[in-house]
């Protein structure tokens, strides 16, 4: 990945703000319940007092980046200066100062204070192309610096002429309200004004009262009743209303995060197409690296979709995960998820690693930044969920999973590992950060053996996994004795990030089974569950 490089604009920093600006940016469409296109709606940020209407397709566009905050600033408080990503603060006291970088779904990917004076490396947090907010905050002012990460790493600070930084806040909640002749009025709360949505209204009948939940917040915001906000056919994209809020990661059943690519057609050009789905190139680093894509044949570019990424193993490549003649490797596509996804929700992506004889890197980060690229990369092509991104694989598979597990737990909700091990594969630093995760071991493996993954690889993940990120490695599952399996699920961690450990009495082989054979395996079935619960 090139380098990010900022302009090299020195910023002094506000002490105080008077007036806080809001950039948002709330789009959609508004449709009947035929899913016609409604022209003419009048659509109303209320808060905003800000309208638009419909054109032909039922599009709509409410938008403001403006920066127009009010400011003073008091002198000698302290220096900021940006360059080539490496962000100098100085000040004449030793007052903290926090810096965190957030992406635009709202993600926190960075988080670091400095007192008195002192530099951070903003690249530790921007590992992605993407539009990036970086705040500041020192006492009771938060200043933001919005920027871009493009393909070649530019970018460009907004900040205004005078050097003073503004502070630019993306707006957080709101109340909309849809008015078209015939229908019912819409009136939704917004948890965020920064969203895209597809609206369904009602026609009206003789005495109907408008479209709102009769429960309403503190605020007076009504909430949006159950077929209020559609996508598509499907109310996967409806809004909960009342969803509980963290610093880290989501509520369980949380509302999806549409991500860019939501409302286009993709640009990637495939190489080639295969027996259920296509090949893909792209270049990370100095390097061509290939994946398959397999879209449900459903898919629709105005909802959400889950995505599930399959790592495979030693011995195997990324296409065997997309065709491949049934054995105990491979009973059906993408370690038998493809087949459980009888809704269509799931994008399929299966990613190759080097062709040399480890499948996987054992001493480089290269494959995370061929992973956290391709996650952009499927985020700007397809419309996605980027709150419901999930990873499996087998031996190899597992390792790189395992490892990815331990750094990019801001962009995967969920991971299930088979037969897991703690070596022969880049380990990078935890980043302390909880990640719902799910083991399936033999406890006759020869090959990762059972033992090392239950003292080393599941305590890694316990160590963040309890309430408010606290170490619950203490607990210990129950195993299985004689045969079948046992599933334990740990009981002293966060419910948001769940740990399940299925052990069984069988050797290194991901289709674990009670009784027969492969065919009757019970994981792709344990694993569907485990995704499913958010």
């Amino acid at each position: 990945m090139k380098m990010t490089r900022f302009s090299t604009t020195p910023l002094a920093l506000a002490a105080f703000l008077c007036t806080t600006a809001f950039a948002y940016n709330v789009s959609g469409t508004v449709k009947d319940e035929l899913g016609t296109p409604i022209q003419g709606a009048n659509v109303t940020l209320v808060q905003k007092a800000k309208s638009t209407l419909t054109d032909i397709e039922g599009k709509f566009v409410l938008s403001d980046a403006t920066i127009d905050a009010i400011h003073a600033q008091k002198p000698g408080l302290g220096y900021i200066n940006i360059n080539d990503g490496v962000l100098d603060f100085s000040q004449s006291g030793n007052t903290p100062v926090k810096i965190r970088i957030f992406d635009m779904m709202g993600n926190q990917v960075l988080n670091h204070s400095l007192n008195g004076s002192g530099r951070l490396d903003l690249r530790q947090g921007v590992t992605a192309h993407g539009t990036y907010i970086a705040r500041v905050r020192m006492g009771n002012a938060e200043q933001a610096v919005r920027f871009t990460a493009s393909g070649s790493y530019s970018s460009a600070l907004t900040a205004p002429k005078s050097g003073a930084l503004y502070l630019i806040q993306q707006g957080k909640a709101g109340n909309l309200q849809v008015v078209a002749n015939g229908f019912d009025t819409l009136k939704i709360y917004l948890p965020s004004l920064d969203t895209v949505l597809a609206l369904t209204l009602k026609k009206s009948t003789a005495g109907s009262s408008p479209s709102s939940s009769p429960s309403s917040s503190s605020s007076g915001a009504s909430s949006p009743s159950s077929s209020a906000i559609t996508s598509s056919s499907s109310s996967a994209a409806s809004l909960n209303p009342g969803e509980q809020t963290y610093d880290f990661g989501y509520a369980l059943k949380n509302a999806p995060r549409p991500s860019t690519g939501c409302g286009k057609n993709s640009t990637l050009q495939k190489t080639r197409s295969v027996e259920n789905g296509d090949r893909f190139e792209m270049k990370v680093g100095s390097e061509n690296r290939e994946y398959f894509i397999t879209l449900p044949k459903n898919y629709d570019n105005t909802k959400p979709h889950k995505v599930l990424f399959a790592m495979h193993c030693m011995g195997s490549n990324a296409e065997d995960f997309v065709h491949h003649n049934p054995d105990q490797d491979h009973p059906s596509p993408y370690y038998g998820q493809q087949k459980l996804d009888t809704k269509g929700e799931f994008i399929f992506v299966a990613p190759r690693g080097d062709t040399d004889g480890m499948p996987w890197s054992m001493n480089s980060d290269k494959d995370h930044k061929f992973i956290d690229q391709l996650i952009t990369t499927i985020n700007e092509n397809y419309c996605v969920d980027t709150t419901r991104i999930f990873m499996t694989g087998f031996s190899f598979g597992a390792m790189v999973t395992n490892s990815m597990a331990q750094d990019m737990q801001h962009r995967l909700r969920a991971v299930a590992v088979y037969a897991t091990a703690d070596y022969n594969i880049y380990l990078p630093k935890n980043k302390g950060k909880p990640i719902a995760w799910m083991a399936v071991h033999g406890k006759q493996d020869g090959t990762c053996p059972y033992d090392k993954a239950l003292t080393s690889a599941l305590p890694r993940i316990l160590k963040n996994n309890g309430p408010n990120g606290t170490d619950v490695s203490s607990e210990k599952p129950q195993e299985v004795g004689g045969s079948g399996h046992l599933c334990y699920d740990f009981k002293n961690v966060d419910p948001r990030f769940p740990v399940k450990w299925c052990s069984w009495n069988g050797p290194h082989q991901w289709t674990a089974f009670d009784n027969g054979n492969w065919q009757s395996t019970w994981v792709p079935e344990e694993v569907n569950k485990f995704f499913g619960q958010f």
